[in-house]
């Protein structure tokens, strides 16, 4: 049984955001559940995250898409450490193409990744939740749900504004359970993986032309935000989505 807080963060292990979250809230005391398609880099985080921390961390191979392996990652968390405090649904896939050339597999793939797999998720850990009357999930959006730009792709756009509705409307319903439930929404976030998708060009003066700040956002930007919503300092914020944007894609 663990005494410190649980965190499960989904897509965890690789370059980007859920890499940033997974240290931010191991250093913010968490005991960290990371999960990811790719197994060996799940569980060289988990080690890394072991060593660095000094406590135990824990990791599984895992599909989004999969609710009897969301399920049986659900169980094997609760038996190991007695509750899950935290989930942090960060997996996600993007594509982009217009829609009379989208690919009809590849919109299910984006759909069942971006939006189901948040459902999935969450209604796997909140029975749980309920019973101890406490708890918090953040859910990865995107500034794609309100942007009127054909730039991410109706997919990804059509996803990311069904997660920000299923956060508002999870908020509503698990709110007397003292269970919070909040949405990021990140805008252009730098990382390695992002320049094999697009060209350099992409990103030459985007920070000068579009941001506020004169930069590109960062996944440690994006892991402060998700840091202080899972923490108790966010006792009162609830059915919110806080975008991470630099001001390119202001949201109320």
């Amino acid at each position: 049984m663990n005494d410190t807080r649980v965190a499960l963060v989904t897509a965890a292990a690789g370059a980007g955001i859920g890499r940033a979250v997974a240290h931010r809230l191991a250093s913010d005391g968490f005991t960290v559940v990371v999960t990811d398609t790719h197994e060996r880099r799940a569980a060289e985080l988990a080690g890394e995250l072991a060593e660095l921390h000094h406590r135990p961390m824990s990791h599984h191979r895992l599909d989004v898409t999969d609710t009897d392996a969301i399920d049986a990652v659900v169980t094997d968390t609760l038996d190991r450490f007695g509750h899950i405090d935290v989930l942090i649904n960060n997996a996600g896939f993007s594509v982009s193409s217009p829609i009379v050339d989208l690919d009809i597999d590849a919109w299910r793939k984006c759909i069942d990744i971006d939006l189901n797999g948040t459902f999935y998720c969450t209604r796997s850990v909140l029975p749980s939740m309920v019973e101890r009357g406490t708890g918090a999930i953040v859910n990865l959006s995107s500034t794609a749900a309100w942007e009127s730009i054909p730039d991410h792709g109706s997919a990804y756009s059509a996803a990311k504004a069904g997660v920000l509705a299923l956060t508002r409307v999870a908020a509503s319903e698990v709110g007397r359970h003292g269970i919070r439930v909040n949405a990021v929404a990140p805008g252009l976030i730098y990382n390695d993986f992002l320049r094999r998708i697009y060209p350099d060009d992409f990103f030459a003066g985007f920070a000068e032309r579009r941001t506020f700040l004169g930069r590109l956002g960062t996944p440690d930007d994006v892991a402060n935000v998700i840091s202080f919503l899972a923490s108790d300092q966010a006792a009162y914020v609830t059915g919110e989505v806080y975008g991470v944007s630099g001001g390119t894609a202001p949201h109320a």
